[in-house]
């Protein structure tokens, strides 16, 4: 109802940290966006300056804040894909091996074997079919992909995030702290006609000064142009904190004092040289703050130097003189004024704030009583002169621009969901490189679900967003698929964060309830640690891929063995002691060493895996079953050709101890080859990459070593069941893995074949 000099900080619901200027008008958009809404104020949000007198017209559950709470509450999360794909592949291998298991068991009883001779063959298979190792390796890799993320200041609150992290094909980012740095910087001034352009980010004092030609502007010039600046300011900038130079006051002053610094001026000296004599505080209405001081104050008789900042329009309304390039007063005609507005325009159309600085030089007997205090301070603001414009924005990260970059190599999408202007946001856009469509709170408001679905692809930039868009972009792209990372660190965040299938929250600038809603914290609230943490996850998600397709190949090879033998009316070739060994020691090690390999080259030179797609599509699942009928065909070949030479028959009931040996030994040595083929898909073994993990060859050393001592130590003879071999046996145990070994190097090879073809039709084209 009544509002004087009100601001108030809407971080909380907006995560825009600049305070929004409130005033007593009639509200004339019913439900605009938030930061739009001037008339009104919100629960949780603070009272920078002023006062007010307000008629509540919500409580609880129906203010905005409330309406955040309503979102995250509804929010539930789901599994990650990496899970979907893993439960769709062991349900495939339970019908495969409940299916195989009754096959082993009728075939064994027909041809004559005992019921539970036929029984173990049956548990022997189904043993082989499941992968037991499969989630002690998934939890290890993931265990250790946290590890090293932390390390990266990426803190992964959720194990199964890590591997979400790496399917993940768009990143919905917040502007403010994020992609840029969270401190307003001066960009560029304009001083008489000349353009100055200023180097440096941040609230570092490194930097310089220079004109569009690039000349160094002196700096007794610059320091003329910008001592009112600093006297008409209240920032101060302190330099000597651990964390790097920070600011106290409004940070639009702030770029103003850190640009002066830049000049070689220091602002707490000036102010203490020149102290206020008077002041116009700025005010809503006004859209301007001045100031007043001594010209010299060394001389308490000396004029007074009245110092103005404020919006350019209103400012320019007031000058009627400006400083020329080297400081001489020249008269503000229309066609000088026009050429300000122009510049103006430029500098808001690049996204920046700009602020306009005047003087004037009074007359001290006119000004100050007797007393020694400005008579009228308001009254003077007139025919000033303006000294110059000034470009100011919060500068986008270098380091955010570059990530950006790789992400779009990667395949993976950068959306920008932020509360500021559509002007601001849309000019850092495409400093950064996010191009595409932008659009406001109100243009997706009049938007129906299916149609925001069909044009989210083509929307790079969403300003002026409410807590309910950001759930609505969040829900379009997971409709059409996408695996979704949204960023966030206010209270208005966390609903879109919970829908997410990643979200991402800010460790610094973030809030508990935040922190809290997302599945990992960033500690340095950098872009590019978010692409760090995606480079890492694709990196769990291929190990994780080399362990599955190093594990099914295992288990169809096994499969294939045991229910080739009892097609042959053969003996069972492993009991179910030995399955187990295969898939917990033997495959164990070498397992968990393919969860720490090193990422494959080329890891963010690739689109990222389809969400709806299997684990193994089409392509791997072919190339596995290829492993694994290959290992069985050696394996059974192994078999066969033992028992008609060094057992023929059975005894007792019992297997062909030697040829069963044999069979065990050669399909293990099989294995320890598959463990180098699942590294990649396309490279050959024959390459540096194969010795680049140590831990794999150690493990393979392991359990050949193992493998040996089975059939030498008596113990162990006995509980796996199992015969000492000569050396000519050994040496046919090694055929199944070499063949396996050229099979695979030829597939590999025309896969390689067939893409180089490929690409070099589509160069043609």
């Amino acid at each position: 109802m009544l509002a004087a000099n009100l601001s108030v900080d809407e971080s909380s619901l907006t995560g825009e940290s600049v305070p929004v200027e409130k005033r007593a008008d009639a509200v004339t958009v019913a439900d605009g966006p938030i930061g739009d809404r001037i008339g009104m104020v919100f629960m949780n949000t603070t009272v920078s300056r002023g006062r007010a007198e307000v008629v509540v017209t919500s409580t609880g559950m129906t203010t905005e804040m409330g309406k955040v709470a309503e979102l995250l509450v509804s929010a539930k999360p789901s599994k990650t894909p990496l899970e979907r794909q893993l439960d769709a592949l062991s349900k495939t291998l339970a019908i495969i091996a409940g299916v195989a298991a009754t096959v082993v068991f009728i075939v064994q009883l027909l041809v004559g074997e005992s019921f539970t001779t036929a029984i173990l063959g049956a548990v022997a298979l189904a043993v082989a079919a499941i992968p037991e190792g499969l989630p002690a390796v998934v939890t290890v890799t993931l265990a250790i992909g946290i590890s090293k993320m932390a390390k990266q200041n990426a803190i992964v609150k959720r194990l199964h995030s890590v591997e979400t992290l790496g399917s993940t094909s768009v990143i919905c980012s917040d502007k403010t702290g994020t992609l840029t740095l969270n401190q307003m910087t001066a960009h560029e001034a304009i001083r008489g006609g000349q353009v100055w352009l200023v180097s440096g980010g941040g609230y570092g004092t490194a930097g310089s000064i220079t004109s569009a030609g690039g000349h160094v502007v002196g700096g007794d010039v610059a320091s003329a142009a910008l001592l009112p600046a600093v006297l008409c300011s209240d920032a101060v900038l302190v330099t000597d904190v651990e964390d790097g130079p920070a600011i106290i006051g409004d940070p639009t002053e702030a770029a103003l004092v850190v640009l002066a610094a830049k000049a070689g001026l220091d602002a707490v000296v000036e102010r203490a040289l020149r102290p206020r004599l008077g002041e116009v505080p700025f005010d809503s209405a006004t859209k301007y703050m001045a100031t007043f001081h001594r010209i010299d104050p060394d001389d308490p008789q000396s004029d007074v130097l009245l110092c103005v900042k404020g919006a350019p329009d209103v400012v320019l309304g007031l000058s009627s003189t400006f400083a020329g390039q080297d400081g001489i007063e020249l008269l503000l005609s229309e066609s000088e004024r026009g050429f300000r507005r122009a510049e103006n325009d430029r500098l808001a159309s690049q996204g920046m704030r700009v602020l306009a600085v005047a003087t004037r030089r009074l007359s001290a007997a006119e000004v100050i009583d007797t007393e020694g205090v400005v008579v009228h301070p308001d009254a003077w603001v007139s025919e000033l002169r303006l000294e110059l414009l000034v470009g100011i924005v919060d500068p986008a990260r270098t380091e955010a621009r570059d990530a950006i970059a790789l992400c779009h190599r990667a395949g993976i999408d950068v959306k920008m969901i932020t509360g500021d202007h559509a002007v601001t946001a849309g000019a850092i856009a495409a400093q950064l490189g996010i191009e595409g469509e932008v659009v406001t709170g109100d243009d997706l408001d009049a938007m129906s679900d299916e149609e925001l679905s069909a044009r989210i692809s083509n929307i790079a930039v969403c300003a002026r967003v409410s807590p309910e868009h950001k759930v609505r972009v969040v829900e379009a792209l997971r409709s059409n698929g996408e695996i979704v990372a949204m960023t966030g660190d206010g209270v208005n965040d966390a609903a879109a964060l919970r829908r997410a299938d990643i979200g991402v929250a800010m460790g610094i600038t973030g809030t508990e309830v935040t922190k809290e809603a997302g599945d990992m914290v960033l500690a340095d609230d950098n872009f590019a640690t978010i692409v760090d943490a995606v480079r890492g996850g694709r990196a769990v998600y291929d190990n994780i891929l080399k362990f599955v397709r190093f594990q099914v190949a295992t288990a169809i090879g096994a499969i294939s063995t045991i229910l080739g033998a009892s097609l042959l009316g053969q003996h069972v070739p492993f009991t179910p002691l030995q399955v187990l060994w295969v898939n917990l020691i033997a495959d164990g090690p070498t397992a968990i060493s393919l969860g720490v390999d090193a990422p494959a080259p080329g890891l963010m030179h690739r689109n990222p895996a389809p969400s709806d797609s299997p684990i193994l599509n089409r392509k791997r699942m072919t190339q596995v079953v290829l492993q694994g009928l290959v290992t069985a065909s050696g394996v059974l070949a192994v078999y066969m050709y033992a028992i008609q030479n060094y057992q023929p028959g059975l005894t007792d009931g019992q297997g062909p101890i030697v040829a069963m040996t044999m069979a065990f030994t050669a399909f293990v040595f099989a294995q320890l080859v598959n463990v180098f083929n699942a590294r990649s898909e396309t490279a050959t073994v024959f390459s540096k990459y194969t010795f680049s993990n140590w831990k794999l060859w150690a493990s393979v050393v392991f359990v050949f070593t193992m493998q040996v001592l089975l059939t030498v130590v008596e113990p162990l003879r006995k509980l796996f069941e199992t015969e000492p071999l000569s050396i000519s046996q050994w040496g046919i145990c090694l055929i199944p893995p070499a063949a396996l070994l050229m099979a695979v190097e030829l597939w590999k090879f025309i896969v390689r074949h067939r893409a180089e073809r490929a690409d070099s039709s589509s160069d043609d084209e």
